[in-house]
């Protein structure tokens, strides 16, 4: 089921027809979306889609895929995996209240990664449309990712780096 999402400014009435038309139109401007034809037309327009996207309550992005259900193995696994008990401290938050509460204290460490099988790719992209890049860092900073192999990169208060070609045949020369 796929809703009409629209405001009002002033004399002007924003309108966009689905929640893949609102998330695309709220993207910070980018080359790739303006050639594919999906980037806000104004700066204006784009503020206006931000507002609307953050009163979208999160199980909005469980009952209106973004892309169909039925078209794309992506969606279905999204969609069939999703950890229903993990998403409810959260299910009662629209985009806006999920923003505020991941730069709040209550959002430790734990927290996240106990929501974290609860929240779908794109509840995370949706409220990182609305967060500044300072918000952005200060959420990246709760996040605890540490992986291990001959050195370990992820530990707080570290600074790691994986070097890696950037070449076809991965030729360190190239």
């Amino acid at each position: 089921m796929t809703q009409t999402y629209r405001y009002q400014l002033g004399t002007k009435t924003y309108q966009f027809a689905d929640l893949a038309e609102l998330m695309a139109k709220a993207t910070p401007a980018r080359s790739g979306d303006s050639l594919a034809g999906v980037m806000a037309e104004t700066a204006e327009q784009r503020a206006v889609a931000q507002l609307l996207l953050a009163e979208v309550p999160l199980k909005n992005f469980l009952n209106e895929a973004l892309v169909p259900y039925e078209d794309d193995e992506v969606t279905r696994l999204i969609i069939d995996e999703h950890d229903v008990d993990a998403f409810e401290p959260i299910s009662h938050m629209t985009i806006g209240d999920f923003r505020n509460w991941l730069l709040s204290d209550k959002a430790s460490s734990d927290m996240l990664n106990q929501i974290r099988a609860g929240v779908t790719p794109e509840m995370a992209a949706a409220v990182s449309k609305i967060m500044r890049n300072q918000d952005l860092i200060l959420v990246a900073q709760k996040c605890r990712v540490v992986s291990a192999f001959r050195n370990t990169i992820g530990l707080p208060k570290r600074l790691s780096t994986r070097l890696q070609p950037n070449h076809p045949t991965d030729d360190v020369n190239g």
